[in-house]
Parts: C-alpha cells; structure tokens; sequence
C-alpha cells in the first residue's frame, strides 16, 4: 500500500489503473487492477533502469512514433490519479532582485480527482531468471503531456492530459490498438478547467512532503 505523497519525484511509485489479459485469454479475460508503477517509463530494450528517470513525460505529438513509448501506447496504457500537478514560473525575488522559480500548484476547479493518461511497460532484469520469477520484472510508466490550457497555461506550456471520464474504457482496453482511435480519445485536459495557486519553494526539495506544500501563499 503507498502512502499519500504531495511531493512526487521521478522513480517514485503512483498508484496506477490498468487493464490486463492473462496469457491465452480472449478480449473477456481482461481485469481492471489498481497497483504501483515506477514513474519514469523503463523500454523493453533498455539495458539498464536508470533510463526511466528521464522516460516521465511523453508527448501526445509523438507519443505514437516515439521507440520508446510506441508499442506501450498500442498495447500497455493506463489512468494515473492524481489531485493535481505542480509546474514552475519564473519570477523575480522582490528582496534580492534576482530570478527564481515560483512553483504552482494546478488541479480542476471542481476539486475531483483526475485520470491523468498514462503508459506502462515491463522491463526484464538479465541479471534474474526472468520466467515466472516476479523479481525479475519492473513495471514503470509514464505520463502523456499536452499543450497546457486555461490557468495552467500562464503558468508553463506544456501539462499532463487527464482524461474525460466517458474515455476511459476505451483507452484502457488492452485489445484496442487503432492509433488514430486512440489519439482521438486525448483531447482537452480536464474539458480545460483549471485553477492554478502560487505554493510554497518547499516543493522544490523532494525531502518536503506532506499537505502543507498544496497551501497558498502570498506573491
């Protein structure tokens, strides 16, 4: 079980939704489980994991085409939850005059829980006997990210895409592989309601976590 974590760092394990079909099962055979990836995407061909800490984020543009996220995109997607995301600004330090990053906090204005899409894939350790060995496996994944709309984009460009609830079947279902079907799916985040709210430089050291770091402050 993860605890809560307001602080969420590359390597990090999320809650993630995902559907699978077991070996030899038909399009019936597949289940819904909720289970903890690794943020930070780690390819099939990768020779080491450490890859995964710079696999976070792919692009909805090229998502599709990219080695290392094209077949997780056609066989292996998922729903990562999430209240929210920071991203950063830079802004000048009224006392010091010099340049800072003034960290965001941008979630819907309705306060629900969102559904951000994302990928996932396994990764074979060669140093275990892979098999049936669960040691041997690493499951990562990683979150699509769109041109940022509403609040969040006065804050940076680019954000990731949470899903309408009326898509999520759709792009869960492991036997769905049309890639024009499922870029349709990826439209506008959060129908592009957005509330956005300066938080304290706390949040810039993952060593800080807990609910204050989602508190206003003043700019």
């Amino acid at each position: 079980m993860l605890a809560p974590n307001w602080n969420v760092a590359p390597t990090d394990e999320v809650w993630a939704v995902l559907e699978r079909t077991p070996p030899g099962g038909g399009p019936a055979a597949a289940s819904r489980e909720l289970r903890p990836l690794r943020w930070g995407l780690v390819p099939t061909w990768a020779k080491e994991p450490k890859i995964g800490a710079r696999m976070i984020n792919a692009r909805v543009e090229t998502v599709h085409e990219k080695p290392a996220f094209r077949r997780a995109y056609l066989k292996r997607r998922c729903l990562l939850p999430a209240d929210g995301f920071y991203e950063w600004q830079p802004h000048k330090d009224p006392a010091t005059g010099k340049a800072r990053k003034q960290p965001y906090f941008i979630h819907p204005e309705d306060g629900q829980v969102m559904a951000l899409a994302g990928l996932y894939e396994y990764w074979g350790d060669p140093a275990v006997a892979q098999d049936d060995d669960p040691a041997a496996w690493l499951m990562t994944c990683t979150i699509i990210t769109t041109e940022a709309t509403d609040a969040a984009g006065h804050v940076h460009p680019c954000m990731p895409l949470a899903l309408t609830a009326d898509h999520y079947d759709a792009w869960l279902d492991p036997t769905h592989h049309d890639a024009d079907e499922l870029r349709a799916l990826l439209g506008q985040p959060a129908d592009g309601h957005f509330d956005a709210r300066p938080v304290s430089t706390a949040v810039n050291n993952v060593r800080n976590n807990g609910p204050h770091l989602l508190d206003p402050v003043s700019m």
